[in-house]
């Protein structure tokens, strides 16, 4: 069962920090980054259950092409997004946002 997507404010930062910093590297990479992510953002709406968990109800997705992770958990209506972080700069930083 697909379910909606909030996306919190902290996450949307990561986004746009994260975008932002891949244009600055080559033109058009920070829209790439974008597109992956919207279709992570997809996988996780359409099945949710196929990301693997962390700690307590905490699951991620990474993204192909990038290295960043999607940290999510589940409600019975919605999916929250916690974190879009990079994964080699303060992985764990998701733990703070639970």
């Amino acid at each position: 069962m697909a379910r909606r997507l909030l996306v919190q404010r902290q996450s949307d930062l990561d986004i746009q920090a994260a975008a932002l910093w891949y244009e600055d590297q080559r033109s058009g990479l920070g829209m790439r980054f974008l597109s992956e992510l919207d279709e992570v953002f997809k996988r996780v709406e359409s099945n949710s259950k196929q990301f693997p968990q962390l700690e307590g109800e905490v699951r991620r997705a990474l993204l192909r092409h990038f290295p960043y992770g999607v940290y999510f958990v589940e409600g019975p209506d919605d999916v929250v997004v916690l974190a879009v972080l990079h994964l080699h700069r303060e992985p764990d930083m998701w733990k703070s946002r639970t």
